[in-house]
This record gives C-alpha cells, sequence and structure tokens, in this order.
C-alpha cells in the first residue's frame, strides 16, 4: 500500500495504534526492530530514531556507532498476532547517517540502486518466492527438538499432514498484512512444509519474505511448535530451499517466453548474466556452512546450468504463460539476506543484458542419475563455505554491488565462523547451536 506520511499519522490515530515498531535487517537478513509510542512517530519520519549500530552485525564501529531508522511509510502493517485493543503496528525503514546520508550497508538501499538501475534501461523485475521450511516439536520444558511435527510426504493431506492448519493460519496472517500468498502444501521431509508467493516488486517481496519467516515462528511458537529455516536441518532428509522466481517486464508486458523457440533475447542474456555469476554470489544465496550439505541431493542443484520444465537444474524455465513466464533460480536458501541476494542476482541479469550474454544450450539430463564422467563438463557450485568465501574474494563483480565496508564485514564476520566449525569436534552440534535455533 503506497500510504503517505498524513495517512500514516491519521491510520495510526484512527485504528487505536499503541506501539509501533520500526524494523530493518542486519547484514545477514535478520530482522532487527526498535518500539516507540505513537507521539514519537512524526519525529521517526521527520529525523529519524536513533540506534546503537555498532551491536548490529556487520554495520558501525563503536566509535561511530549513531544511525537513524527513518520509517518507510509504504511498508505500514498491523501485527495480527498483537492485540485488536492497543494495536500494533511495524514499518520496514531506511537506515540514515546522523547528516540524512543513505547508510549504504543498508540492505533495502543496496537492492534499491540495483533496481533504479534496472529502471533506467526501462525494465521492471518481479519476484515471487518459493520458501521451505520445517515444524519441529518442543520438549516439555518448551524447549525445540529435532522430532518433526509429522511424517508427512509430498502434497499429503491431513491427518498425515498435520501442518495443514498451521499453513492455514500462517496465510491468513499475511493477508491480513496484505501480503499474498498463492499456494501452499507439505513438502517432501516429515514436518517440512512450502508456502509460495504471488509476484511483485523485487524491494516488496524482499520485505514480505522478511515478515513471512516472522509470521511463520510467530504462528508456529502459538501452537506450541519449533519453525526452522536451516537449509538442511535433518541430515537424511530434504534440505529446506528458498526457489527465486524472477520475470522481467518492459512496457507493462512480460519478455518472459516459456516457449523454446520463443525466448527474447534480453531474456536470455538476464539468465546467462546469472548462470555467469553463480559462484560469485553464491556465498550470499547460501551463507551458513550447513547450507553446503543440501545441494546434490533431493533435487538440490549441483552444476551450473539450466533448462525448460527440468528440476535438476540450477534454473529452470517452468511451464507458465503471459504475466506467469518466468525462471527460477534453485540454488538460495532461507538464511540468505533477501535484500542482498536479490541485489546481486538482478544485478549479474542486468551485466547479462548489458554485455550481450549469450546463453548456453539447456540441459534435458537428469543431472542427478547422470554419468559421472558427463556431469564433470559442467562448472559445479562452491561445495562448501570456504569455498563460496574464497570465490567472492576473487570476484570484482561483487564489490560492484556492495560497499567495501559491508563486504569486509560480511566475509570478515563469515571466516570468523568458518574457524569456529573448523575447531570443533562435532559439526552437528555446532550447526544446531549457531544455525537451528537462530535461523
Amino acid at each position: 500500500m503506497n500510504y503517505t506520511v498524513s495517512e500514516v499519522l491519521r491510520f495510526v490515530e484512527e485504528n487505536d495504534v499503541k506501539f509501533i515498531r520500526l524494523a530493518f535487517c542486519d547484514i545477514f537478513g535478520v530482522q532487527k526492530n526498535i518500539s516507540i509510542m505513537p507521539s514519537e512517530l512524526p519525529r521517526a519520519f521527520d529525523t529519524g530514531i536513533s540506534f546503537d549500530a555498532s551491536s548490529i552485525d556487520g554495520f558501525m564501529n563503536i566509535e561511530e556507532s549513531d544511525l537513524f531508522l527513518v520509517p518507510d511509510p509504504s511498508t505500514l502493517s498491523i501485527l495480527p498476532w498483537r492485540p485488536s485493543r492497543g494495536r500494533v503496528v511495524r514499518f520496514f525503514c531506511h537506515i540514515k547517517y546522523p547528516d540524512g546520508r543513505n547508510f549504504e550497508g543498508d540492505g533495502r538501499y543496496i537492492l534499491k540502486t540495483v533496481l533504479d538501475e534496472l529502471k533506467e534501461m526501462k525494465y521492471v523485475c518481479k519476484v515471487g518466492t518459493e520458501c521451505e521450511f520445517y515444524l519441529f516439536e518442543n520438549d516439555e520444558e518448551g524447549f525445540p527438538t529435532k522430532i518433526p511435527f509429522d511424517r508427512g510426504t509430498y502434497f499429503d493431506i491431513a491427518p498425515v499432514d498435520k501442518g495443514e492448519n498451521i499453513r492455514r493460519e500462517i496465510c491468513l496472517t499475511l493477508e491480513e498484512m496484505n501480503i499474498t500468498p498463492e499456494s501452499s502444501h507439505h513438502e517432501s521431509g516429515p514436518g517440512q512444509n512450502e508456502i509460495d508467493f504471488k509476484y511483485s516488486d523485487a524491494l516488496t517481496a524482499a520485505d514480505n519474505l522478511v515478515s513471512f519467516k516472522s509470521v511463520v515462528k510467530s504462528v508456529a511458537a502459538r501452537n506450541g511448535l519449533f519453525a526452522s529455516f536451516m537449509p538442511k536441518p535433518l541430515e537424511n532428509e530434504s534440505g529446506s530451499g528458498l526457489h527465486i522466481n524472477l520475470s522481467l517486464f518492459k512496457n507493462g508486458l512480460n519478455i518472459f517466453k516459456t516457449e523454446i523457440n520463443e525466448h527474447s533475447l534480453a531474456a536470455e542474456s538476464f539468465i546467462a548474466g546469472i548462470l555467469n555469476r553463480i559462484e560469485d554470489i553464491t556465498l550470499f544465496l547460501n551463507p551458513l556452512t550447513n547450507s553446503y550439505n543440501r545441494f546434490g541431493k533431493f533435487e538440490a542443484p549441483e552444476y551450473v546450468s539450466w533448462s525448460h520444465k527440468n528440476r535438476s537444474q540450477l534454473i529452470r524455465i517452468p511451464s507458465a504463460k503471459g504475466e506467469h513466464s518466468r525462471m527460477e533460480l534453485r540454488s538460495p536458501d532461507p538464511a540468505c539476506n533477501p535484500y542482498i541476494a536479490l541485489a546481486l542476482i538482478i544485478k549479474a541479469g542486468i551485466e547479462g543484458i548489458k554485455n550481450n550474454a549469450t546463453l548456453e544450450p539447456p540441459q534435458d539430463l537428469n543431472l542427478y542419475k547422470a554419468p559421472k564422467e558427463l556431469s564433470q563438463i559442467f562448472r559445479k557450485l562452491p561445495n562448501n563455505l570456504e569455498s563460496a568465501i574464497d570465490k567472492a574474494c576473487e570476484s570484482d563483480f561483487i564489490k560492484s554491488v556492495l560497499p567495501n565496508k559491508t563486504f569486509d564485514k560480511y566475509v570478515s564476520i563469515k571466516r570468523n565462523e568458518l574457524e569456529k566449525y573448523s575447531l570443533t569436534e562435532d559439526k552437528n552440534v555446532f550447526e544446531t547451536e549457531n544455525y537451528f535455533y537462530k535461523i
């Protein structure tokens, strides 16, 4: 909704709003917030609300710690799980320096900068996400276990699928927040679920994904369960992916075509650009040691390839028509920062268009069952966090999108995380403590 500041202030006054959450994400896409009273909202719009940015991962040093949160009025949303009397609303925020300049490490700002470049080329990118997650039981003291909520499999129904009512509650809550889910179902793993979203502009899609994760965790907790977006919480079951569907519109028309002989050259170059840069950006699409346990298993990609319909490929072109025609990138996982991930993906596509990149022929074979000697002709995604860090550090492309300070802090934190992982005897314990409970 494109609310103006005056409309927001009137809405707050007329709808018994008592608390206002100013939300933003750290460098890794973890949502943070501060609550203010309604009387402080005009000041927030005018000058922003200050916070200690040195305490946020990847932001500022202690000697230059002040940043300001300025709410984006278009992101006004009531939080339906809070009381109806004395309502709570939430805004996503622009992050500013004390002198009013944009903070270059703000993921929303990074994405907006890329989208402005795309706009100058007369294109609009539409994004729809498909996000998987697990529901687990809590123990008698209310702490999470790794016992799945059910033993359902792909597309099962109740009573085998025990998550049906949870997904329904999640979808209804999202609708109350003006977020439009398109479909939901039980996924392949026990206790695993998926909810898919109608396409929107890229910034809204990223905002909605952050909101979605918060809603899932809140609804699960309200039902005595624990929701995890960890990419691979159960060693021998399906991993949780974040499939990202992208299409390009020009003059209001979708230039993506699904038929083999109908592709537009710009759409092919956009896809080629992403394939050309995928190794460089994998660190930001798959940011955990645990992320790499997912690749090459249960329909998660391993090779750099594309095809129509084929789910063993990194990029597939689903069978869809008209405004729903698109490409689907299948490597990202829900642990990524969606703003930075989309900025890098779209920027790679922009580079492809500008360079008239040529799309290689599609690969229609099943790469999970392909002979080893055949699969070796394909480039492979980085197979662990260390390789992904090394690829990112070698990339001038990444540094053209992310500010140097942001990139250096991100890599420094990830190298420190990798060192702790390497020194830990029990890797499962490390990933459970650092990812399972937090992601």
